[in-house]
């Protein structure tokens, strides 16, 4: 579609009274019939649970007489319900476990949309207005094969949950674990961007949402091709696990190698611009330990994250320190070489003696 016609058509979709409306039916099942009594009555519960389900999904709470569900909304709310009725599930755990669905859709859906606004903006040559117009227009063809993806995604995601949990524990279920120890051990680390304020100075949205993008692109694959598994990315930074002391140094030591080559902006941006220059990638810190976490809220817990974190801190660019303990655990494998540095004092932690971690 030529770059005019799309511009026309997304001036067209702001004055179309029918948009949300389609959207609605699309998206949430029908058009907006019921109150939040109706939803309680329906379901069966207290007007305060369902008050409660809303906010825990994140979602607008209306006043109680407002007509602003659907069919399906009642629908998830029994679902909900049936959580605890139907299964045992306590209260505490249905709201997390909703908090959850809350967080994550929420920034699933915004990440979506603004990679879509970007994707018809570069395509076809639009300002920042008539893409999201366009986006809005086209959303609710798009949004099915976003969700199929988004419910086979969870689902292998899941599998590969059972898949390591099952690896990991079977053999343990005649055991007593110290009910005082933190349930799981993991190799924990974190990279770090070096400069991030310096580099990002100054770009633009495309250019700054290009080198994040790039910076995070890079780390996953990184993380993923040496067998760990990314926690979380913060912007400049990556939390990141592995199941074995061996991997998380594989993993830590991968970041530092891949991610090690200078991204001058300036530079860049003269020479044509940073869209080809973001291509590149950025030196990082690297702080890993091998320890044991607690695992809750799709993150990780524990002194040996903040050892990690505080680690990190202190690490040269491109280089990966660990403590004394997990270099101990590598000292066998030929494939790393440890140099123990002066100790240093980290803050909340204290005196340590960190050590240097390389290929061999």
């Amino acid at each position: 579609m030529a770059a005019d016609r799309v511009e026309h058509d997304a001036d067209g979709a702001s004055g179309r009274s029918s948009t949300l409306d389609g959207l609605d039916d699309a998206l949430l099942g029908g058009p907006r019939t019921l109150t939040l009594r109706d939803l309680a009555e329906q379901v069966g519960i207290d007007l305060d649970l369902v008050r409660l389900y809303w906010q825990t999904l994140g979602l607008p709470h209306p006043a109680a007489d407002e007509v602003v569900f659907t069919q399906q909304d009642a629908e998830a709310v029994r679902r909900w319900a049936d959580l605890q009725r139907e299964h045992g599930v306590d209260r505490r755990t249905a709201i997390s476990l909703t908090r959850a669905l809350g967080h994550t859709s929420d920034r699933l859906a915004l990440w979506q949309v603004e990679a879509l606004v970007e994707d018809l903006s570069r395509r076809h040559q639009l300002d920042d207005t008539s893409a999201r117009l366009l986006v809005l227009d086209r959303l609710a063809d798009i949004a099915p094969l976003l969700e199929s993806q988004l419910v086979h995604s969870w689902r292998r995601q899941l599998a590969a949950i059972a898949g390591r949990l099952s690896a990991e524990f079977a053999h343990q279920r005649d055991e007593r674990p110290d009910p005082t120890a933190l349930p799981l051990a993991r190799a924990v680390g974190f990279a770090d961007m070096v400069s991030f304020t310096r580099r990002t100075a100054g770009l633009g949205s495309t250019d700054l949402s290009e080198f994040v993008q790039r910076f995070e692109s890079v780390a996953r694959d990184v993380v993923t091709d040496a067998g760990g598994r990314v926690v979380k990315t913060i912007g400049d930074a990556v939390l990141f696990v592995a199941d074995d002391v061996e991997t998380g140094a594989m993993v830590a030591l991968g970041l530092a190698r891949v991610l090690g080559g200078e991204l001058d902006v300036e530079r860049e941006k003269e020479a044509g611009g940073l869209a080809e220059g973001a291509r590149g990638v950025t030196p990082v810190r690297v702080g890993f330990v091998w320890g044991r976490v607690l695992s809750r809220f799709g993150d990780v817990f524990g002194p040996s994250v903040n050892l990690a974190a505080r680690l990190t801190d202190i690490a040269d660019p491109s280089s990966v320190l660990t403590d004394g303990s997990t270099a101990a655990l590598l000292a066998d494998d030929r494939r790393f070489r440890a140099v123990q540095q002066p100790t240093r004092d980290l803050a909340g932690i204290g005196p340590i003696a960190p050590v240097l971690l390389s290929e061999a």
